[in-house]
């Protein structure tokens, strides 16, 4: 308890924040929280090696985010940003209790504004399958479950897509058309529930229409952290913009080429 008092009392608001996922997914709430808190540091580490999380067992999945989470701790972070949908599943209470010094943000599936967008509405939540199956998941489908139907939809194999940089190929149209058929002029919305779906967006809606509303909780966990970062008066106030640096699992230099391309892309 010390631990947490000396840290989130601590003046030292220039600390960095880490940010971590299963792969590259991530990068689409590293981008959020790059636009909406520039001049803070940022250390993403993309867990490639391993990746995808979302076919793995839940106790795997915790040991994997445990031993990210203590490389951050090495790196004196203030904050975390589990910005995957399953490891914040499966993992974030437990790191709470466990490393509860450090302020954690995690991510779930956006279907709050998906109901909001349109009243009794059909919803389809893309996720992978251990993220559908969690608790945390059907605790927040029962909140809403009277106000639209909600269709969960598995799409782990479309994490693989992305973590091959693969956001527009006939293969992807494919997939994705495989996927949606059943659903194309039946739904209203579409939950992005899994960090790496953002970055095929444009095939998803492509291939749903332009009157689908398609959404994600990259930047609700980005508000989220800038909020708890204010509350404990943490918030880097410096006028000059922080750095980036990616770290991954998988030695291949590809990876964080990636990375920084996908951090970089419009």
């Amino acid at each position: 308890m010390q631990r947490r008092q000396n840290i989130l009392n601590s003046n030292e608001k220039t600390r960095p924040i880490g940010v971590f996922d299963s792969g590259v997914g991530g990068i689409s709430v590293l981008k959020e929280l790059y636009k909406l808190m520039p001049n803070e540091t940022y250390l993403f580490y993309g867990d490639s090696k391993n990746a995808p999380y979302g076919v793995k067992d839940k106790e795997e999945v915790f040991r994997l985010s445990h031993d990210i989470v203590e490389k951050f701790i090495q790196l004196n972070v203030k904050a975390i940003v589990i910005a995957c949908n399953t490891a914040t599943s499966a993992a974030i209470d437990r790191l709470r209790k466990e490393f509860s010094e450090v302020i954690f943000v995690g991510l779930e599936p956006s279907v709050k504004p998906a109901i909001q967008h349109k009243s009794n509405s059909e919803v389809v939540v893309m996720a992978t399958k251990l993220t559908l199956r969690e608790k945390k998941f059907a605790e927040l489908i029962s909140q809403y479950e009277d106000q639209a139907n909600i269709i969960r939809l598995p799409a782990s194999d479309l994490v693989e897509f992305i973590e091959h940089g693969d956001t527009n190929s006939s293969a992807l149209y494919k997939y994705l058309n495989g996927l949606l058929e059943p659903y194309k002029g039946n739904v209203d919305s579409i939950v992005l529930g899994c960090t790496h779906f953002p970055f095929a967006r444009a095939a998803i809606q492509k291939i749903v229409g332009p009157n689908v509303f398609i959404t994600d909780g990259a930047f609700g966990a980005a508000a989220h952290l800038k909020s708890q970062l204010d509350k404990y008066a943490l918030r880097n106030d410096c006028s000059k913009k922080g750095k980036v640096q990616f770290f991954n699992s998988n030695p291949d230099p590809r990876e964080i080429q990636l990375s920084k391309k996908l951090f970089l892309a419009q």
